[in-house]
């Protein structure tokens, strides 16, 4: 398409939190939104789940992905439930978790709103899920596959997907329309994925966006892998009690069987069963499981996260039956960040008793119950009860996929071409700020922490005005 007159770009998530992925283009009267994700964490940014859409969902032309995680992708439904019906671009690995996690949250949205029914504690007379089951069957056939590194049109506009290796199938988007681009880093990887294929650098852009989840520091690199979880398991081994891991079902799980393989094989930890529980988590080991995709390292196999006296839970009978078992074991459960699902269940269990450990495996947003553990909280209120906190809590920084702040720059100095502006999105909003200081101090560039809500313009000085 030749440059618009009008182009903008409106900041509708990851601007002033680190969740709820949306960036809105407006290209003369044309709407795409890259990412459709959910707000987590802090009840103010929840509450915008259930908030009017900014702009009627029936007028955006398309919808571009980077990748499967809820803060991303679980949005979707509730676009198609108000009238989204075009097209949903992505790869076809973040096709396969997104089919997984959107049946999740659907699921879980109304098995919450039953649960808030029946225990009393919705402060609504009738609550209401933000989408259904029914919203979710309705979004998966506007799915389209994508592939790597290849120009794709979408209806005059090229958009490209360049591996950023944080999960299966993630990606960075450049956008081009007439002579403008605009970057979209998504969530990046670091150098070295335990699983993963490494990333891949895209073409520059005029206008970039990069995230900043740990914009504000360097992740370990100890001479022992892991060594804080593998003592955990051993510590909590030895006087009998059960390791409890939150990890999101979409690579978390994956990672955290690789490293647990990696310590049995090694000797560091006893030989205890381990069991993934839940039917969301299973779905995506399977995805992962799948070599046809193309996108494990070279040197790793399934059986290197599989490799393990494994345990897997379907059904709810399966899950209910762990509470039967006082041995020894590792749980590993989503949500990663205790925010629902079976893990919460388990955490009621395990949580008052001090024989017992959680292990944390990843960035815990502020308001979340993971938040609360890692910040020494006494009680956590789960399922309308508080439940005291005697069980050790151990946080393994090993974990994270996220890129620190020396990967995110490096990202940015492997790019073809000084972007004239980058916002920095998807951070906290002081490691934001603090990552866009450090842009502006190293490379000279013009770098911003947008805030929720803010418009800007994608036109050159030069295209603004008319004669």
């Amino acid at each position: 398409m030749s440059t618009p007159q009008k182009a903008t770009l409106t900041f509708l998530g990851a601007a002033g939190t680190v969740t709820g992925s949306k960036y809105l283009i407006t290209l003369d009267d044309r709407r795409i939104l890259v990412d459709a994700g959910m707000f987590q964490g802090e009840k103010k940014w929840r509450l915008k789940n259930r908030e009017e859409f900014p702009v009627d969902p029936s007028s955006i032309s398309d919808v571009l992905l980077t990748h499967a995680h809820t803060d991303h992708v679980a949005y979707l439904p509730a676009l198609v439930k108000h009238g989204f019906r075009g097209p949903i671009w992505a790869t076809e690995a973040t096709i396969r978790l997104a089919e997984i996690v959107l049946r999740d949250s659907g699921k879980l949205q109304e098995q919450a709103v039953g649960d808030a029914v029946r225990g009393g504690w919705s402060k609504h007379e009738v609550p209401e899920a933000i989408y259904t089951t029914a919203d979710v069957e309705d979004t998966l056939p506007l799915f389209r596959a994508v592939q790597w590194d290849t120009n794709v049109d979408v209806d005059g506009i090229r958009a490209r997907w360049t591996r950023s290796a944080h999960i299966l199938g993630s990606a960075s988007i450049h956008v081009e329309f007439g002579n403008r681009s605009v970057l979209f880093s998504g969530d990046l990887g670091r150098h070295d994925h335990p699983i993963l294929k490494d990333r891949a650098t895209p073409p520059g852009a005029d206008i970039v966006l990069i995230e900043s989840t740990y914009g504000d520091r360097e992740h370990p690199e100890p001479a022992v892998p892991h060594e804080d979880f593998a003592a955990a398991i051993r510590r909590t081994v030895e006087r009998g009690g059960q390791v409890v891991v939150p990890a999101f079902a979409i690579d978390r799980t994956e990672t955290v069987l690789h490293a647990l393989v990696q310590m049995r094989r090694e000797g560091r930890i006893p030989e205890v069963p381990v069991v993934v529980d839940g039917p969301m988590s299973l779905r995506a080991l399977a995805v992962y499981s799948d070599t046809s995709l193309g996108e494990l390292r070279d040197d790793v196999t399934v059986a290197d996260f599989t490799d393990l006296d494994l345990t897997a839970t379907r059904g709810s009978r399966d899950s209910k039956a762990l509470n039967k078992r006082t041995e020894p074991m590792i749980i590993i459960s989503s949500s990663g960040m205790a925010e629902g699902g079976r893990v919460l269940y388990h955490l009621q269990r395990l949580l008052p008793d001090p024989r017992n450990t959680v292990v944390l495996t990843g960035y815990q947003a502020e308001g979340t119950r993971g938040r609360a553990l890692e910040d020494g909280a006494r009680q956590v209120k789960i399922n309308g009860r508080y439940v005291r906190v005697k069980a050790e809590i151990v946080r393994d920084r090993e974990f994270s996929v996220h890129g620190d702040a020396s990967d995110l720059m490096d990202w940015l100095k492997a790019l073809d071409k000084e972007s004239e502006e980058v916002f920095v999105t998807h951070g906290e909003p002081a490691v934001a700020e603090l990552f866009a200081e450090r842009i502006s101090d190293e490379l000279g560039w013009v770098a911003i922490a947008p805030k929720h809500g803010e418009v800007i313009t994608l036109l050159a000085d030069d295209e603004q005005f008319e004669d």
